[in-house]
């Protein structure tokens, strides 16, 4: 019964015939070879690395378990009859295969083929795949002590960098997975189950409908979703200091499409099928969608530019009119193109959330604000054209969204 778990499980996250695992390692081939013959080398340290590869698993791990449509999953699995440690262990496993071969194993053959490895730092990087898999799986299951959970992972996070090249690292991060695997090894399988809110709330009639309403609700309602914006806040406020030797103008540009990289905000019409199906269907929902979901995108790309910009002005000083007007320009531009991007090319072949993250899709945007940042750079007189340029495909947005 257990096996027959798993399986289902493992058909849901990889296909009836399980077709997504050799298509997935062939991208990572392609990809790592490329960069391979390429030569292109980085220098990274070995606590780097750990940290980067044990967070993306662990943030990916994260995303599977709190999956909307995979809690409806597992909850049609625990009406059956199960062994609670045997369930807990195959869907642990069952995701977090997922997880190390669909998404971590892209990032771990870019890393590979950039910098210089020995066999031995190899199977270190495997091992810590497997720990932050368990480590999220297992403050997962303690959700309930989140204070806890965030102290634990800190923890971590400090370990990893302060001692991820002493030679004892390993043996604590052996001591930890163990933790781990007792922890895993105590819980139920409807630790992993969320459970509906009972609260009741009234229900107001208004005579317009709200679409603002409508995204703080779903901001609220998708945690993560919060959160990866505040990840987005951070890395706002610690990329002046790691552009400060390349100071200037010259390099601002790229600070703007770096920050254009926020998923959750530029998926809402793909992560939710109802709403796009009633959107499409129903009369004059074009332009009451599109317009107020190119708004509410501008202001979130807005918000984290100031953040970079105040924290540019205090590191490096200098912010200028024309960085202001760039801001602008780059925060209008992306939530442009990843409004077309969801009204004309929406992304229907996910299984669970994590998917949505994670689809290529997600890199178009980025590429395109970092081409027009090149650009920029390179002739600042082009910023004003581009505004103009900007200006009239707002205007095509607009008659797009108003036409029948």
């Amino acid at each position: 019964m257990m096996k027959m778990t798993g399986k289902a499980f493992a058909k849901k996250l990889f296909g009836a015939r399980y077709e997504r695992l050799p298509r997935t390692l062939l991208i990572d081939v392609i990809v790592f070879w490329g960069l391979y013959i390429a030569g292109f080398q980085v220098q990274i340290a070995p606590s780097v690395r750990i940290l980067m590869i044990s967070a993306f698993t662990a943030g990916v791990m994260w995303q599977a378990l709190s999956s909307g449509d995979n809690i409806t999953e597992l909850g049609h699995m625990l009406m059956l009859p199960h062994k609670s440690r045997e369930f807990v262990f195959f869907y642990v496993a069952a995701l977090g295969i997922y997880a190390v071969l669909t998404k971590t194993g892209l990032l771990f053959a870019v890393v590979l083929a950039v910098s210089v490895w020995k066999p031995i730092e190899m199977v270190g990087m495997l091992l810590c795949m497997i720990h932050a898999v368990l480590m999220a799986a297992s403050v997962y299951s303690l959700r309930k002590y989140w204070y806890a959970g965030g102290i634990w992972t800190v923890a971590i996070v400090a370990v990893i960098l302060f001692l991820g090249s002493r030679a004892w690292f390993s043996p604590l991060l052996f001591v930890n997975g163990m933790f781990t695997v007792l922890i895993l090894w105590r819980a139920d399988g409807y630790a992993f189950y969320q459970w509906e809110s009972k609260k009741s709330y009234a229900i107001r009639k208004r005579k317009k409908a709200a679409l603002w309403r409508y995204f703080f609700r779903y901001l609220n309602c998708h945690k993560n979703y919060l959160l990866n914006t505040a990840v987005m806040w951070c890395v706002a406020l610690v990329l002046p200091y790691f552009l400060r030797e390349m100071a200037g103008m010259s390099v601002v540009p790229v600070g703007f499409a770096i920050l254009s990289l926020n998923t959750p905000i530029g998926i809402l019409l793909s992560c939710d099928r109802d709403l796009e199906q009633a959107i499409r269907f129903l009369p004059g929902q074009k332009r009451r969608f599109c317009i107020p979901y190119s708004l509410f995108i501008f202001f979130c790309n807005m918000a984290v530019d100031v953040i970079f910009l105040l924290s540019w002005q205090i590191q490096n000083g200098g912010v200028t009119v024309l960085m202001i007007s760039g801001a602008v320009f780059f925060a209008l531009q992306s939530a442009v193109l990843s409004v077309l991007l969801e009204w004309f090319y929406p992304i229907r072949d996910w299984k669970i959330e994590s998917d949505l993250w994670h689809h290529p899709r997600k890199y178009v945007v980025p590429m395109v604000m970092l081409l027009l940042a090149g650009a920029v750079s390179a002739w600042p007189v082009l910023l004003p054209v581009l505004l103009v340029l900007l200006a009239l495909e707002t205007v095509v947005l607009l008659f797009i969204a108003g036409g029948k």
